[in-house]
């Protein structure tokens, strides 16, 4: 009888990531920054027909890049998720850190199971402060279920580690809304200069999805920004 063949773990998990990795360099980025009155959400997407940043929960937020429908699947299951925690237990009981821990338990399994083909996604799940006395929260879910906190600000897609170059050079706390809207969209610019191709385009805000974590809001602290409400910010 022929022997089996062997493929070793190491060499699994390596191509496995190698094939996500592929898939992630061609997608449009993210970008979270912190401003004065709680976090914003940029999102570069010529699209018209998908959303790429969404409502989770009352104060937070979902960001993703990737296949759109395996990050869709992934939202829905993010708001029921924290609808029943929220019914069940206390609206104060769904944070971003449970929420986070939740999606890396769903797309880490999913990575290691051998037989199914691994999320390309990445995500962004942002909490905006409570209390002055708290902090707002990033969370960075990587493909394979790892995730991270970053502070002040975060990007994921095919050039997130040529945006955080960027932000490190240009971020300043304090920002106010209009100059946090300028500063990721001179950050999507810079990328098409630096990057430029065939489908370079100019980057505006028919070009960009926005939306705000507003701590001075109710109890839904989520705001996606109309290209009419933008007009007049950036006026």
């Amino acid at each position: 009888m022929a022997s089996p063949y062997y493929v070793s773990p190491e060499q699994v998990v390596q191509d496995r990531s190698e094939f996500v990795q592929k898939g992630i360099e061609k997608a449009r980025e993210v970008i979270v920054l912190e401003y004065q009155d709680g976090l914003a959400v940029v999102a570069e997407n010529p699209l018209t027909t998908v959303f790429k940043v969404s409502e989770i929960y009352d104060r937070i937020a979902f960001a993703a890049t990737g296949l759109y429908r395996e990050y869709e699947a992934l939202r829905y299951v993010g708001i029921r998720d924290a609808e029943v925690k929220g019914l069940t237990y206390t609206r104060e009981d769904v944070t971003a850190k449970w929420l986070t821990n939740v999606y890396s338990q769903y797309i880490g399994g999913n990575f290691w199971q051998v037989e199914s083909k691994p999320l390309e996604v990445e995500l962004l799940i942002c909490e905006v402060k409570e209390t002055p006395a708290s902090q707002n929260r990033i969370y960075h879910l990587s493909f394979d279920g790892t995730f991270w906190e970053e502070e002040r600000y975060a990007a994921v897609g095919g050039r997130a580690d040529s945006i955080v170059q960027f932000l490190d050079d240009t971020y300043s706390e304090n920002l106010d809304l209009k100059s946090a809207i300028e500063l990721a969209i001179k950050t999507f610019e810079s990328l098409e200069t630096e990057f430029g191709t065939e489908e370079t385009y100019e980057v505006s805000i028919e070009t960009v999805e926005i939306a705000v974590l507003d701590v001075n809001r109710g109890r839904r602290k989520f705001r996606r920004l109309s290209n009419a409400v933008l007009n007049e910010i950036l006026a």
